[in-house]
């Protein structure tokens, strides 16, 4: 019976993920609903935590992105991309890996897309080498970003477990998350400067120059953000979403700066998901005030629309995988203690996958990271595994890679004859077991 639910579980998952994120958070019902109705399974608890301090992150950002402040980051990163176009494979990842770091979400490079491209054939180097290994570092960002809807859940998880939250919060899970998903993409970036053929060289790219149709296309625009200029208003929300990240890290890192409250006849000081949803909301308030922003152009906004997608699916998946494995714990815990305990790499396999399924880092940690808790893996193991959460480019299906893809007039990059030799397949392999394998270190050595 239990083999029946999850397989029921993973049809959900299979087919939510052919129609985006609202479709898997709507067919998760489903499945819900055939857990509770059909096999009887108590339904579990939604993760409203989660939930809300992803949408006061969410909030924010959106208000960041009307009053202008995306676009400021975005220029100073061509900025710096066009003063040294020679090194744009290895530049390119990092630029969209920090603009994620500081947005929480890879939703924000989609216009670095058309520059990389634009830079790299100005200066006859083949697209695919930076634009590729860009796009996965800008997914990669999320594990490492303070204010990403994963970073966030991962926080949530901890702090829900007995005194686990105050040993691991969210600066000591950064301390480990910054640096292996860094080492990650720079491995992968230096991979990345030689792959595939030199424009030169590819036969396929100048039969294409051929047709003199193809080629205008292919050299005759530059897309750029140098040429625009911004409000005032729009630099001042850049510096006041930079304070409000600020003041979470050091509240992170100094309990005893939060106020105390007496829980159960003991004195504990103000959770971490109550001070992000509360400084994302007055970030978000001080930007709407100061910086002269249309209030009903938020919702409008591209992060704002994604964000709510996000918690959308976040939500159904959730409550669906937690009715299941809370009906069937004490079975999993005899079956599969003894595994994850003395292998706990499997468990990163598993959140691999299941990011896959989903196509969410964030909603594979809430559905997997709560069920390896239950089973005993120490929580060091899963913020050593941390950067296993971020699977969904082995399929060529994910938003940021479909449009790499398009904004590559050249064609190099692109999703091959069998779908899954795709050009983000190996970059984004590298770059993920690199920071697995970092982190596993840094955890094992500071930890």
């Amino acid at each position: 019976m239990i083999t029946v639910e999850f397989v029921v579980i993973i049809l959900c998952l299979l087919v939510g993920t052919r129609f985006g994120g609202m479709g898997l958070g709507l067919i998760s019902g489903i499945g819900l609903f055939i857990l509770s109705f059909v096999f009887g399974l108590q339904p579990g608890k939604p993760p409203v935590d989660v939930m809300l301090t992803i949408l006061a992150v969410i909030g924010c950002a959106a208000t960041l992105q009307t009053a202008g402040g995306l676009n400021v980051m975005m220029q100073f990163a061509e900025r710096l991309l066009r003063r040294h176009p020679q090194h744009i494979t290895l530049l390119a990842p990092f630029t969209t890996w920090m603009l994620t770091f500081l947005c929480g979400t890879g939703h924000v490079v989609y216009t670095m897309f058309p520059i990389i491209a634009d830079i790299a054939l100005k200066k006859g180097i083949r697209p695919e080498r930076p634009m590729a290994v860009a796009s996965i570092a800008s997914q990669m960002a999320i594990t490492a970003s303070p204010v990403s809807v994963a970073v966030v859940s991962l926080v949530s998880i901890l702090a829900a477990q007995h005194g686990v939250g105050q040993a691991f919060g969210i600066l000591q899970i950064l301390a480990i998350s910054v640096p292996a998903s860094l080492a990650g993409v720079a491995i992968a970036a230096l991979w990345s400067l030689r792959r595939g053929k030199d424009l030169a060289d590819d036969e396929e790219f100048q039969a294409r120059l051929q047709d003199p149709e193809q080629r205008k296309f292919i050299y005759g625009s530059t897309d750029t953000l140098m040429d625009q200029r911004f409000p005032k208003q729009a630099y001042w929300s850049t510096w006041i979403f930079f304070a409000g990240i600020a003041v979470v890290v050091l509240l992170g890192a100094l309990p005893e700066l939060r106020p105390a409250f007496e829980v159960k006849g003991k004195m504990t000081a103000l959770s971490m998901n109550l001070v992000i949803q509360m400084m994302m909301l007055i970030a978000g308030a001080v930007m709407l005030m100061v910086c002269k922003v249309n209030a009903a152009a938020i919702s409008n906004g591209a992060v704002f629309k994604a964000g709510m997608v996000a918690i959308f699916s976040v939500f159904g998946v959730a409550w669906m995988s937690d009715t299941f494995f809370q009906a069937h714990l004490d079975e999993l815990k005899m079956a599969l203690e003894g595994v994850v305990k003395s292998h706990p790499w499997t468990y990163a396999i598993v959140l691999f996958l299941v990011s896959k399924l989903v196509n969410s880092q964030a909603a594979a940690l809430t559905a997997v990271a709560p069920m390896g808790l239950m089973l005993g893996i120490d929580p060091k193991m899963l913020i050593a595994f941390f950067p296993a959460s971020y699977g969904y480019f082995v399929l060529p299906t994910y938003p940021s890679d479909l449009a790499c893809i398009g904004f590559d007039r050249s064609g190099t990059t692109r999703i091959g004859k069998f779908i899954i030799n795709h050009s983000f397949i190996l970059p984004g392999l590298i770059g993920v077991s690199c920071a697995c394998a970092v982190s596993y270190l840094l955890v094992q050595t500071f930890m």
